[in-house]
């Protein structure tokens, strides 16, 4: 039986960043469960290199809970990071590395617990939900939750391990992003009538998305959020190879998060109207998550936490769309929002065993 940590240390150790092939790391967990008499069911995605993983302790045919978890990191190259960011780093009570917060901690002690689980006679039964390129914008759990029909009656709730200090959280913003592509055609920048420069064609659409960060401000608020209005903003531009030549090719990506009740694709409407003949690629989109305080899953992830359900967080996550497939979910899992994405990410031993407890008791809680 392996410990929680050791677990964390092989999955931190396996390099899955977003955007990459996750082939080795889907093949251990699977040759871990399948070790432990747990089916399991690959779910790929159309890169053809990337795949999500469900696997069931129980009953498949008795509508069940789900874990959902993503096994992609965000990149790891800040001049910060003190050893290896993928080789976990144990010192006292800490336990650093890249995604020991976000989210591999979450899903190291829901591997360790799946020991106990089976040991308990489940009523119902506890799935399993691994996606990938959660971080690109929920990219491959679309393709898991289409697959569900096939794999196990409609499941009765979802709870996603998103670090949240094991408080459930009933709400998150939606998002939508975008890709601009303007093409030109390059020069010397002493002959301007020649060329056509790509940065300028991009900038109607850029002031279009200025304008709207502006006024989705003054637009309809949510006061469970922080900022309680709906958000834009442009992320990246890109363009030109130096001062003297014409931009030939500029691209921008830009972000809209929504509050309940409000379309993250509508946000970026503007923007897109603006654009005129520049290419448009949407990157993601998913909806906003609202569970109401009195589900009955919210009450069970209090039940199992000992902890008081949160209103809402500001970022995103895969619940929202599981909740628009008809799936009632919230978030509840180990660790600060604060330290994922940075240098010297990290989870404690204290929270991946309270993580593992709560597992326990969610499979005591479904017990005959």
């Amino acid at each position: 039986m392996s410990s929680p940590t050791d677990l964390l240390a092989r999955l931190v150790g396996f390099p899955s960043v977003v955007g990459t092939p996750n082939g080795a790391i889907i093949a251990f967990v699977e040759a871990y469960l399948r070790d432990l008499g747990v089916p399991c069911h690959r779910i790929a995605g159309p890169e053809g290199d990337r795949w999500n993983l469900f696997a069931t302790i129980g009953d498949p045919s008795v509508p069940g809970h789900i874990l959902s978890g993503h096994v992609d990191v965000v990149p790891a190259g800040e001049a910060e990071w003190r050893a290896d960011p993928f080789a976990l780093r144990m010192e006292g009570d800490r336990l650093t590395g890249r995604g020991a917060c976000d989210m591999k901690g979450f899903v190291a002690a829901v591997l360790a617990t799946v020991p106990d689980l089976l040991r308990m006679r489940l009523s119902s039964p506890i799935h399993i939900a691994l996606s990938y390129d959660e971080e690109a914008g929920c990219r491959g759990v679309p393709h898991l939750i289409a697959a569900l029909p096939d794999l196990c009656a409609p499941p009765a709730g979802c709870i996603v391990g998103e670090p949240t200090g094991l408080v459930p959280v009933l709400a998150h913003k939606g998002k939508a992003a975008l890709r601009l592509v303007a093409q030109g055609r390059s020069g010397h920048s002493s002959r301007p009538d020649l060329g056509v420069n790509a940065i300028h064609a991009l900038l109607p659409a850029l002031q279009a998305a200025a304008a709207q960060a502006v006024a989705l401000q003054s637009g309809p608020q949510d006061a469970r959020f922080a900022p309680p209005w709906s958000s834009l903003q442009i992320g990246t531009v890109q363009g030109g190879q130096a001062v003297n030549i014409i931009p030939d090719r500029a691209e921008a990506a830009l972000e809209a998060r929504a509050i309940q009740g409000v379309d993250p694709k509508a946000i970026l409407q503007p923007v897109v109207e603006a654009a005129g003949g520049l290419d448009i690629e949407w990157l993601s989109s998913y909806p906003a998550l609202a569970l109401d305080r009195d589900h009955p899953l919210a009450t069970l992830a209090e039940a199992i936490t000992g902890h008081t359900a949160l209103g809402a967080v500001s970022f995103g996550t895969e619940a929202g769309l599981f909740q628009s497939a008809g799936i009632p979910s919230i978030i509840c899992g180990p660790g600060d929002i604060a330290r994922a994405h940075r240098p010297e990410e990290h989870l404690t031993q204290g929270e991946l065993q309270a993580t593992c407890a709560m597992v326990r008791a969610l499979g005591e809680r479904l017990s005959a």
